[in-house]
């Protein structure tokens, strides 16, 4: 049976049905005006020679020749592996962590707990990186570094970890893991707490076990909020963690640099070497635009095998 299409409401009766709606996202809209797309067509200092004194859009006009130097150092592969790389890592790992991280809170019965729990774990993502890496250089350090220090204890050689280039990797997923779980499993424990319960007593009382009430009933339920989540994440998947690299690894540590070395890092020590702002510009648009095909070409399987989780 098919059904007639409603008519359009006109928009001057839908603001003011939903004028409270549009109230409650109104700072949100000016926050994004002002900061996100007012200054858009500061873009323009990418494709520009950006002199002091003509400003952005008085500065010779250059194309994507500020992409050359990134190209002509020989290490663009290596760079756009790593940050790849990287990114998948940390999306893979922390995507699993927060999920079981939301699930074991879905399954606690003591609220009380459960609350004390939850702060406890979110507390790492509100230490500063440059903690972090204080953090990280408290323990693996050559000399008095906690690790040393314990193998020492056992007779075992002190390990440098800073000249272990392929120690790092793993390192840095979990520093990843420790400080950003927490915080972000608050998604989908949320997403937990607006299920229908009814469903998991009806299954308890079938006799279902928890893994299959989590198996058969639970991940189901959490599939249309790790779809999205991992859309999102997947635009950012050529943007490096910079604060992470700069503040545990370094940018200046040439032993390290073929597993640690990313976009940004690169980037950074080229900025501070000759102050070129042109050439970052011109880089982060470029990880813009291929994080915006990435999120469209996923976006565009997603809506062909499930077009209800698809973002539009």
């Amino acid at each position: 049976m098919k059904t007639k299409n409603l008519p359009k409401q006109p928009w001057k009766k839908t603001l003011k049905k939903d004028r409270k709606f549009l109230i409650m996202c109104l700072p949100a809209i000016v926050f994004f005006l002002i900061f996100a797309y007012l200054p858009m067509p500061g873009i323009w200092v990418a494709f520009v020679r950006f002199d002091y004194a003509k400003g952005i859009f008085g500065s010779p006009f250059v194309g994507l020749s500020n992409l050359k130097f990134i190209a002509m150092s020989g290490k663009l592969g290596m760079l756009v592996r790593n940050t790849i790389l990287y990114n998948v890592g940390f999306i893979a790992t922390s995507t699993v962590m927060q999920i079981l991280i939301a699930l074991l809170f879905n399954e606690l019965t003591n609220r009380a707990f459960r609350k004390y729990a939850q702060s406890f774990m979110i507390l790492p993502n509100f230490i500063s990186y440059v903690l972090v890496g204080v953090f990280s250089f408290v323990i693996f350090n050559n000399t008095n570094g906690i690790l040393n220090t314990i193998l020492k204890a056992f007779g075992a050689s002190p390990i440098n970890v800073y000249e272990k280039a392929a120690a790092w990797p793993l390192i840095l997923v979990l520093i990843n893991l420790w400080k950003g779980s927490g915080y972000g499993s608050i998604v989908y424990f949320a997403a937990l707490m607006g299920m229908d319960r009814e469903m998991l007593e009806a299954a308890k009382v079938d006799g279902a076990t928890t893994i299959q009430r989590i198996r058969y009933i639970t991940l189901p339920s959490l599939r249309p909020t790790i779809i999205i989540l991992l859309l999102l994440s997947l635009g950012g998947i050529l943007h490096g963690n910079f604060d992470l690299f700069y503040n545990v690894v370094g940018s200046n540590n040439v032993l390290l640099q073929n597993s640690t070395d990313v976009l940004e890092t690169f980037i950074f020590r080229a900025m501070v070497s000759n102050s070129n702002f042109s050439t970052a510009a011109a880089v982060s648009f470029v990880q813009s635009v291929f994080g915006l095909i990435v999120v469209l070409a996923t976006n565009f399987v997603v809506k062909k095998v499930e077009p209800d989780y698809a973002l539009f």
